[in-house]
């Protein structure tokens, strides 16, 4: 299974922007999540440390869930950067979107020590909110779905950096 994409729509996040936990380039401590198209779906894959154990051999599902989320806002930022004419390879500063809501679902347990591919079909469900559903494996193992509702950043978040 590839592991690592490239041209990830993380890597053109203004840098006010690249500090979540879960997919900043900027967090030195974060899990630095990259999401990118594979034909018409949205890929991100990672590898889990130990630290996120649920119980030996598993991992915790809170891990999953940031996985999911990360996944999800990525996945609205590449598809509404897409309809403005843009991909993440070329010279343009992509949308940032916020999480509107998370629902996951847990179908398996997921093992340690395997690399876990995130992929995403994104829907427009209106100008400035956007539908991913997401399923999240582990080799072949399908271990949870689920959907993101993501939200264009509001004007209000940038103007918490001018203060």
């Amino acid at each position: 299974m590839k592991e690592y994409v490239a041209d990830a729509i993380q890597d053109k996040y203004p840098d006010d922007f690249s500090w979540c936990y879960g997919c900043g380039r900027l967090n030195e401590e974060g899990n630095h999540f990259r999401t990118a198209w594979e034909g018409d779906h949205t890929v991100t894959y990672t590898l889990p440390s130990e630290k996120y154990t649920a119980i030996p051999g598993f991992v915790y599902g809170g891990f999953l869930a940031s996985f999911m989320d990360c996944h999800g806002t990525g996945s609205c930022a590449l598809a509404l950067h897409r309809k403005n004419g843009y991909e993440p390879e070329d010279d343009a500063v992509p949308p940032r979107f916020v999480t509107a809501s998370l629902n996951i679902t847990y179908s398996k347990p997921t093992p340690q020590e395997q690399v876990l591919k995130a992929v995403g079909k994104v829907t427009e469900i209106h100008p400035k909110k956007w539908k991913v559903d997401v399923e999240i494996f582990a080799g072949e193992e399908l271990c949870a779905t689920g959907e993101v509702i993501g939200v264009v950043m509001p004007a209000s978040f940038t103007n918490k950096l001018d203060n």
